[in-house]
């Protein structure tokens, strides 16, 4: 992937409505070049695809964090099974280091948020967790949180 590869990947992360046109115009190369990297890009599996952005996304859930979390034993695959089932986890990564799980929480207020964490922090084989609090959002290329927010 090189620079115009990027630079066509950062400009739809903005406005993943802009049309070939506009991407042309505004990277100053021609639509013929846009559509055949579009097109390149989508079957090499690095656009998987498209997305809208509702006002609801940002807002529904106003109060968002992360939560690292460390693993006593061998029960990975059995806390990620049952924090997979709480909605108010938004995304759940695997990770090396201290942590075992980082967790992407988003709930709609903090008497909410506090009770995810307690319901988490009780989970039988997590042995320790750390929990910040997202204050704001400068940039991401997560679909529901695409949106810069000041």
């Amino acid at each position: 992937m090189d620079d115009i590869d990027q630079k066509i990947i950062a400009t739809l992360r903005r406005n993943a409505r802009a049309s070939v046109s506009e991407l042309a115009l505004e990277l100053k190369i021609s639509r013929s070049t846009v559509r055949a990297r579009m097109e390149r890009l989508k079957a090499a599996g690095d656009i998987l695809g498209y997305t809208v952005v509702l006002r609801g996304d940002v807002f529904e859930q106003p109060v968002r964090g992360i939560m690292m979390i460390k693993i006593e034993g061998k029960g990975t695959q059995r806390i990620v099974a049952l924090l997979n089932k709480m909605t108010e986890i938004t995304a759940l990564h695997t990770t090396n280091g201290k942590w075992d799980l980082i967790l992407e929480l988003g709930t709609d207020t903090l008497t909410h948020f506090d009770d995810v964490l307690r319901r988490v922090r009780l989970i039988d084989g997590i042995a320790a967790s750390e929990t910040n609090l997202l204050l704001s959002t400068k940039r991401s290329s997560n679909a529901t949180r695409s949106i810069i927010l000041d």
